[in-house]
């Protein structure tokens, strides 16, 4: 049911997803924010732990600006997008969300070595096997949502559930880590500088 002062409205997606050749691993949001869509970039709520979850996996500084995020993700071999390009949506209502147009995730795929993809959240662990699996033939890892709505975890237990990310990157300051290719899981040394 629709609160009396949200209306549904169409949004589409205005900003580009961050990943680069050496990108290993996808994580895809649903929808930017409301506030994700005033700073133009992911995970803009100050309450959201997306920034704070992925600095203590990687045991770096949260990072803070723009600039500091981009540059994160991708010296972590992180690509970040969202499953829907647009639809219509009451304010930041994941549970309103309408006529939704996934994204391309080809543009990333066809460009990257992604070797895992996972979702941020329930609804987009559906938009995604709704949308984007059949384009992908990936099956995505679903992980429990950091959002400030998702209250149920705290960070001590997202950071439990989402440290598998650490299978496919390799623990920080590790020289192993593991790759995937065609389904099969296997140890390959990295050199960290």
């Amino acid at each position: 049911m629709r609160q009396q002062n949200q209306k549904l409205t169409h949004v589409k997606h205005e900003f580009d997803p961050i990943f680069d050749e050496n990108s290993e691993i996808l994580i895809l949001g649903t929808l930017p924010s409301v506030k994700s869509r005033e700073q133009n970039f992911y995970y803009g709520h100050p309450q959201n732990r997306f920034w704070k979850l992925l600095a203590r996996l990687r045991k770096e500084d949260i990072p803070s600006s723009v600039e500091e995020k981009k540059a994160f993700l991708l010296r972590n071999h992180i690509a970040v997008w969202d499953t829907i390009h647009s639809c219509s949506i009451e304010g930041s209502s994941d549970s309103s969300i309408r006529d939704v147009v996934p994204n391309d995730l080809a543009s990333i795929l066809d460009h990257a070595s992604i070797q895992a993809i996972y979702t941020n959240g329930g609804l987009s662990g559906k938009m995604y096997d709704r949308f984007c699996r059949k384009q992908t033939g990936i099956e995505a890892i679903k992980l429990p949502s950091t959002s400030p709505a998702n209250a149920a975890w705290n960070l001590d237990r997202l950071t439990d559930a989402w440290n598998c990310i650490n299978q496919i990157l390799g623990e920080p300051g590790s020289e192993t880590k593991n790759t995937v290719s065609d389904g099969n899981t296997r140890e390959a040394k990295t050199h960290t500088i």
